[in-house]
């Protein structure tokens, strides 16, 4: 019986793990910083520049290099019109972004052009795994 449920409890956490990263996205800020986008907590030079730095909550102690998220602007943190370009952005964690780091997502402005105005500077988005 104990076999039986110890086998229960394993399969519900690996199946809870396969579908984490199909779960709802999750909402913050992100702001955008200018290139070079060469220097990098996660592997000094790197030469993409769909990256993004996170903030604490994100960032793990540096477990979060390498993750990647789709990124979508879901609208402006401030008054600014139509801020979004309706499209999405796949990058990844190659930063740490340190206080006072004014969005949980810092992207490259180049990935920041990809789903909004740059002239925005600071958006919502959604943001998910992938």
């Amino acid at each position: 019986m104990i076999r039986m449920v110890l086998k229960f409890v394993v399969m519900v956490i690996v199946f809870a793990q396969i579908l984490a990263p199909i779960a709802e996205a999750a909402q913050g800020r992100a702001v955008y910083y200018d290139p070079p986008y060469t220097r990098s907590a996660c592997y000094g030079r790197q030469y993409n520049t769909m990256v993004v730095g996170v903030k604490d909550n994100l960032w793990q102690r540096g477990r979060a290099c390498g993750r990647r998220y789709r990124v979508r602007c879901i609208g402006a943190t401030y008054h600014f019109d139509r801020p979004c370009t309706g499209r999405t952005v796949d990058v990844t964690v190659v930063d740490y972004c340190r206080e006072p780091c004014n969005g949980d997502l810092n992207l490259s402005r180049d990935a920041f052009r990809v789903i909004a105005n740059t002239d925005a500077g600071n958006i919502r988005v959604e943001y998910t795994p992938i």
